[in-house]
């Protein structure tokens, strides 16, 4: 059957197939860039197709153990995929790391670790931080850690968030962060979060939803009426041009609820009962059986790779899951040979924060101290006996963060919006940030043993300075660097479109970035053994 140019193969719509599972099948990869993936429903893990072009590279499926010549490219689009919220984000990277043979700690609980383990805990079910103890840690020994966040901006549903309008049913949002709010109209768009539901025994449990079928649009305004839109550009009022349309409001079609009495304060007026009957269905639960909702508004149009040459990645949340997933899967993988933490001095860790977007200041956001509190139980657990002076200060100052945040590549049609010197390019490597106004965590010693761990696994990197007269982002780094005093560097993988509803990335750059953060974890404790410094 012809489609579009490609011959379509079907497969079972029940076979557990992936895109980088499928493409290690013997025929596919005796001709590996003759074929292409496409979901046939965007957010299934079966029930896939393949699209057979002779244009098509070869996007190599990942064997975890760490080899420069493979690609985790695939896995990165199933990541983004699942992790549609910050929720999902971190479940998914739960569910990684327990298939990797990780143990979940809980923050309530005595801890009882020992070197040569791999742990991680979660708080809010956004946040997540996972570590690895090398066999020959000693009183005193650092933290190699890689630091991301798992928010991005996005619409979320207001506590009140059922309205209706010219015989429209409306669902009310607030903007989280600092979106590109134009791009979010005209898209298929839908619900994703937790939600809090009553079980038989009348306890209460958190679920993850997502509703994968689009319900929700913001439409523009026809140009016939709004002749200058053109000339004087889009300039939507976000209170009240903003609002997602759910449905038509029919009084003969109008969804009835079967609410019961219930002791919460949840209302159920505050949200449409057509809303609430979509989320239970999902949920596999009644309407009456949701006690509160926490949603985020998404786009449902799936990760994919792009480009002439499917050199790109188009995707939503680029901003910062690309960071998320290279930091998760490099410690993952840098711990999968036995040796690589038999010989291991220093703890490795991945902080996975939420909220980066508005400042980090929550109780899981990078403005907590989780990471510190996480740090000085570690080290106060391995100590066990030990008396003597300030084990975690000592701890700290052999410590070293990497921020990863995704930076700013140089756009082609405004190239004059980079300082002439700093003109970050895709699929040329991570990019280290420096901002003499403290607005990045690096200083010229973190970014030389950055660039050592570069060095040695013959790896590019690029170098970013803001223009003098534009200002400056920041990132979770000088949040964490001023936090306890640690050694911080900044860095970010190079995108453009950044805070838009599809954002676009280099594939080149997924893979340098994970094998840097893996030459990171595996060599860093040695790189920085050679460093002299006078104090």
């Amino acid at each position: 059957m012809a489609f579009s140019g490609h011959q379509l193969l079907k497969l079972s719509p029940h076979a557990a197939l992936t895109p980088s599972s499928l493409l290690k099948c013997p025929s596919i990869l005796s001709h590996p860039s003759r074929f292409s993936w496409r979901p046939r429903h965007p957010w299934r893990i079966h029930g896939w197709r393949l699209l057979c072009s002779q244009s098509d590279p070869e996007i190599q499926p990942s064997s975890g153990d760490g080899d420069c010549s493979q690609s985790i490219v695939g896995d990165l689009l199933d990541y983004l995929n699942e992790s549609w919220t910050q929720f999902h984000a971190t479940a998914e990277a739960k569910r990684q790391l327990l298939a990797a043979g990780f143990h979940l700690l809980n923050e309530n609980d005595e801890w009882d670790l020992q070197p040569g383990g791999r742990y991680f805990f979660t708080r809010n079910m956004s946040c997540l931080v996972a570590f690895t103890i090398g066999e020959k840690y000693n009183i005193g020994s650092g933290f190699n850690i890689i630091a991301a966040h798992t928010d991005s901006p996005c619409l979320k549903l207001k506590p009140r968030s059922a309205s209706s309008k010219s015989g429209f049913l409306m669902a009310n949002v607030q903007t989280y962060g600092s979106g590109l709010w134009h791009t979010w109209f005209d898209r298929d768009l839908s619900v994703a979060g937790r939600v809090i539901v009553k079980d038989a025994d009348g306890c209460f449990i958190h679920k993850l939803v997502k509703v994968k079928r689009p319900i929700l649009r913001v439409p523009t305004l026809a140009i016939h009426l709004d002749r200058l839109v053109n000339t004087e550009g889009f300039k939507p009022n976000l209170e009240t041009h903003l609002i997602p349309l759910l449905a038509t409001k029919l009084e003969d079609t109008t969804v009835k609820s079967n609410e019961k009495t219930t002791p919460s304060c949840f209302s159920r007026s505050a949200h449409h009962p057509l809303l609430l009957q979509v989320l239970s269905k999902e949920l596999g639960c009644d309407s009456e059986d949701i006690m509160d909702i926490e949603l985020n508004v998404c786009d449902t149009q799936p990760s994919a790779l792009g480009g002439g040459q499917n050199d790109f990645i188009f995707s939503g949340r680029l901003d910062n899951l690309a960071s998320c997933y290279c930091a998760l899967r490099a410690l993952i993988d840098a711990c999968k040979v036995p040796v690589d933490l038999a010989n291991e001095h220093a703890v490795r860790m991945v902080a996975l924060f939420d909220n980066e977007e508005v400042g980090s200041n929550s109780v899981q956001g990078a403005g907590a101290p989780t990471m510190f509190q996480a740090m000085r139980r570690i080290a106060d657990c391995l100590a066990q006996e030990y008396i003597g002076e300030s084990a975690f200060e000592r701890t700290v100052r052999s410590s070293f963060l990497v921020s990863a945040d995704m930076a700013h590549g140089v756009h082609p049609n405004f190239s004059d919006k980079h300082e002439e010197h700093h003109r970050p390019q895709l699929q040329k490597g991570l990019v280290i940030k420096h901002n003499a106004n403290q607005r990045y965590a690096t200083s010229v010693i973190t970014a030389f043993l950055f660039k050592e761990v570069a060095k040695a696994y013959n790896l590019p990197v690029q170098e970013f300075v803001v223009r003098n007269d534009m200002g400056c982002g920041s990132t979770i780094g000088p949040i964490l660097a001023t936090g306890v005093g640690i050694r911080t560097v900044d860095c970010g993988i190079p995108q453009l479109s950044m805070h838009s509803i599809r954002e676009i990335c280099g594939k080149e750059d997924i893979d340098i970035a994970y094998n840097h953060f893996m030459g990171f974890f595996k060599t860093f404790t040695g790189i920085d053994k050679k460093l002299q410094v006078d104090y």
